[in-house]
């Protein structure tokens, strides 16, 4: 099955988002039958905040670890594909297509509604010279970014669409309703992020309003941060180590390693 064939709506997969090799391995391990990166989560591990601190070289790279380190696909997250212009974006495509990515989403940010589309045509149209089939995701973020408000993020899905993208993704919108009318916006599959509020709503929720795709961006990432923060707050405040009972045993994470490995 190839990753485009995972994204059937009403019957949405799991996009599982790892941060290292390590992390790619466990979750192929695990059963995730596809895989992407996560642009907060890398920024995490090079101990940079989120939102443009990481460079396209540098994007490539980790991916490339990725694809090399599973044998399901890999997706990257690739914020707003690392410039301004259309035509850097469509390079982003093709470099990302020669690192061996199954697909790469790519946000909108802060641009005007025309440049914003011809972003996504720009991407869109790189994707389908390339040889490989290529999952080209287009980001309406201005909900979760404070830009806009539902009814221009539906306006934008709907020009995305129009534009070439092979799916749509408008991450955590206010309301469930919200999330329902972005996914009824099109016919093509549509990705929902399942973090905050959303992290309260089972597969079979998602499955019934039509999604196609769960990915769960940086949460996996910060729940693992938070055991971090937790375990040695404790250890260095009060000299309580009681929360490192609860750690994987090392021989189930050489296991998983080993398991999640590329054949």
């Amino acid at each position: 099955m190839t990753f485009r064939d995972l994204h059937k709506p009403g019957d949405p997969f799991i996009l599982a988002n790892a941060w290292d090799i390590g992390s790619a391995k466990v979750l192929a391990a695990l059963g995730a039958e596809a895989i992407a990166t996560s642009s907060a989560a890398h920024a995490f591990t090079l101990g940079r905040p989120d939102g443009g601190t990481i460079t396209r070289d540098e994007a490539l790279v980790h991916a490339q670890d990725l694809v090399a380190a599973v044998d399901v696909p890999i997706s990257g997250d690739f914020e707003n594909g690392f410039g301004h212009d259309p035509e850097t974006v469509a390079e982003t495509v093709r470099l990302s297509a020669e690192v061996g990515l199954a697909g790469i989403g790519i946000e909108d940010g802060a641009y005007e509604f025309e440049l914003a589309v011809e972003r996504i045509r720009a991407a869109a149209s790189a994707a389908r010279a390339l040889l490989n089939d290529f999952m080209l995701v287009a980001r309406a973020d201005g909900i979760m970014n404070g830009h806009y408000e539902i009814d221009e993020a539906l306006r934008r899905i709907r020009a995305f669409d129009e534009a070439g993208a092979d799916c749509l993704y408008a991450p955590l919108p206010k309301t469930l309703s919200n999330q329902k009318a972005i996914i009824a916006a099109t016919r093509k599959p549509v990705n929902v992020l399942v973090a905050g509020q959303y992290a309260g709503h089972s597969r079979a929720d998602f499955a019934a309003m039509g999604a196609a795709r769960l990915s769960l961006g940086s949460a996996l990432a910060r729940a693992t941060q938070k055991t971090l923060y937790d375990a040695e707050s404790a250890i260095l405040s009060g000299g309580d180590f009681s929360t490192l009972k609860d750690a994987l045993p090392g021989d189930v994470a050489d296991e998983l390693l080993e398991k999640g490995s590329r054949r």
